[in-house]
């Protein structure tokens, strides 16, 4: 039980350093800091920082998981849970506008970096793809649900960068709410959305 408190403990600090000084620019001694461990005890847990890496991502991954689930449970409406998603650029705001988006600048720095693990990072994306897509496909829209998918996502990833480019908290309200808007022209133009879930 002790060992996997420890590697979670190691997992979660990685992840922390990953996002606030990217992957490349973490070193095991940093992780190991942050953790106060030896570097045997570290490389008990982590023979590679690429084994960190994965642990990292399968970690966003669930917490990613357990997000859209709780948005799902917590609103009926389809336009009420891409509204979720719509928020998180501001619920994120202050870390947002420090470094930016945890998945889109992951992705970034190991695209440039021609990682092997690029394509695992994506798989966040596609999380929140998939589960967009269903949202708009219940509000009504399937033959366009996934274009609206990559609408949103796109928009928010380009709200996240300027905003962190900029450090203005003001693009990321204006922005979201024009978001808001453009979702709210989209229910107004359906005639009967459907509400199953």
């Amino acid at each position: 039980m002790k060992e996997n408190a420890t590697r979670e403990r190691i997992v979660q600090a990685a992840d922390k350093l990953f996002y606030e000084r990217g992957y490349e620019a973490t070193s095991f001694a940093d992780i190991a800091d942050a953790v106060t461990l030896s570097r045997g005890n570290f490389y008990h847990h982590f023979k590679t920082k690429d084994a960190i890496l994965l642990a990292v991502i399968a970690l966003r991954k669930a917490n990613t998981a357990a997000m859209l689930d709780h948005w799902a449970g917590a609103a009926h409406e389809p336009a009420e849970r891409i509204r979720s998603f719509i928020r998180i650029l501001i619920v994120n705001r202050a870390q947002i506008r420090l470094y930016g988006c945890p998945v889109g600048t992951l992705c970034g720095e190991l695209a440039k970096l021609g990682h092997p693990a690029q394509a695992e990072a994506s798989g966040l994306f596609t999380l929140f793809r998939d589960w967009l897509r269903r949202e708009f496909v219940r509000l009504g829209r399937e033959s366009d649900a996934d274009a609206l998918a990559m609408h949103v996502l796109a928009r928010s990833q380009g709200i996240a960068t300027l905003a962190s480019a900029f450090h203005d908290d003001r693009f990321i309200d204006q922005e979201t709410a024009g978001l808001s808007a453009w979702l709210d022209g989209l229910v107004a133009s359906q005639p009967s959305p459907s509400t199953h879930s």
